[in-house]
């Protein structure tokens, strides 16, 4: 089976910066549905259109195509009494934006004295990025899986 709108895509990926260093790998596979329902990024899935089981790719995208710019704004740097006693670099907060109203998750960066730094920008935002994958599967999307718009079952979705 090909992969194209409304299959179940089962891959393995690394995901590399602009120096070759590996940023992010699967242990396990990931499973997406394929076609346009934003579960993994657009060139990726541009890329993995017509592909099938055993089948590899090697998408190379800017910061703009990949993960967004680097957004200054979108660091922060709070008291230290707004935390949890024990704050941690690398723990996860979601907080309003003010300006939006949209909810943002952020990720403690810094803790210096009674000032804590925050980030909303994902972490490889900013940056090229280079993803090889391996297509491990692709099967036929169930009804309820395309109603929903995910994947349900082994590395998908659990409801």
């Amino acid at each position: 089976m090909q992969i194209a709108k409304d299959t179940v895509v089962t891959l393995h990926y690394q995901m590399y910066d602009a120096e070759g260093k590996l940023l992010d790998k699967t242990d396990e596979p990931i499973a997406y549905l394929h076609g346009g329902y934003d579960n993994i990024l657009p060139l990726v899935e541009e890329a993995l259109q017509g592909k099938g089981k055993g089948d590899s790719i090697d998408v190379t995208m800017t910061a703009e195509d990949a993960f967004g710019e680097f957004e200054p704004e979108l660091v922060r740097v709070e008291e230290r009494s707004v935390f949890p006693m024990e704050v941690e670099v690398g723990m996860m907060f979601e907080a309003d934006d003010p300006e939006t109203g949209d909810v943002l998750l952020f990720r403690v960066t810094e803790i210096e004295g009674t000032q804590v730094t925050v980030d909303a920008n994902h972490p490889f935002a900013g940056q090229t990025v280079r993803f090889v994958g391996k297509v491990e599967d692709v099967r036929a999307a169930q009804a309820e899986e395309i109603s929903h718009g995910h994947v349900h079952g082994a590395h998908g979705h659990q409801h």
